[in-house]
């Protein structure tokens, strides 16, 4: 059936303000949102309506890859609504900040987030959150004041000290358990059985973005668990969680595409 030719599509393009910096210590350019941050409560924008897709495919984008060896940790500063239409998310942070660009990449408690404004003089940086993220991670729960995971994305010259990760969340999880032993921690998480089957023991799973070693699966009880020693206990978010508390799961592609390894059906 043929298309008229009178139907025209007008893309709504969000305005967005570029300002330059003369300071040689920063970026030349920056783009900057200018909302007034009303800090919400983002769950209250979550529900799917009759929009969701009967197929789902990722966006088509650039590809990158993360190592899940967590640089730092970031503050929340601001999130919510911004004047295009989405939500924006401001954090604190100072090592991510070296050397980084406008439409570069940051993985944000392991979600892939592309930076749109950073300002190298307070400290900060901006990323935009799309619904489908809000759905399909923890970031939802964050609040101005909670600490994040923060890496940024690998380049050629890079060390691989952790694991393939491409900062593109499977599932989240909930912590069920803590425990200590000595000096080390034991963590469980539960998940969903149709991502478990891809978890295996002594197999790699970046949990909010941190590459882990998985100790034990737990099959009846739909979880896994592994355990943080002391050192990366004061380097990620996973301790400052508690019992109950959602976390971003990425299980590892190698075995992922390998066929999840044993306990693959």
């Amino acid at each position: 059936m043929p298309v008229s030719s009178s139907l025209t599509l007008t893309p709504t393009v969000p305005r967005i303000a570029a300002t330059t910096h003369a300071s040689h210590n920063s970026h030349p350019t920056h783009l900057r949102f200018t909302p007034n941050f009303k800090p919400t409560h983002l769950r209250a924008f979550l529900p799917l309506t009759s929009l969701a897709p009967t197929r789902h495919r990722r966006a088509v984008g650039p590809v990158c890859l993360f190592t899940g060896i967590v640089e730092e940790m970031g503050s929340v500063k601001q999130l919510g609504m911004a004047p295009h239409g989405g939500f924006d998310l401001k954090i604190a942070a100072s090592t991510v900040l070296d050397g980084v660009n406008l439409g570069d990449s940051i993985a944000v408690n392991g979600t892939c987030l592309t930076v749109t404004e950073f300002d190298g003089k307070v400290s900060d940086f901006t990323v935009g959150l799309s619904p489908e993220t809000l759905r399909k991670t923890s970031l939802s729960e964050l609040e101005p004041g909670s600490p994040v995971n923060l890496e940024r994305a690998v380049t050629p010259t890079s060390r691989m000290g952790g694991h393939f990760v491409q900062g593109h969340v499977d599932s989240t999880g909930v912590i069920v358990s803590k425990v200590a032993e000595g000096d080390s921690l034991w963590v469980k998480v539960r998940t969903e059985k149709s991502l478990l089957k891809y978890i295996v023991p002594k197999g790699f799973i970046a949990v909010d973005g941190t590459s882990l070693t998985v100790v034990d699966v737990f099959d009846d009880e739909e979880c896994f668990n592994f355990m943080l020693v002391a050192y990366t206990q004061q380097k990620v978010v996973i301790p400052l969680k508690n019992v109950g508390d959602k976390v971003n799961l990425e299980v590892d592609i190698l075995g992922n595409w390998a066929g999840g390894g044993s306990n693959c059906s």
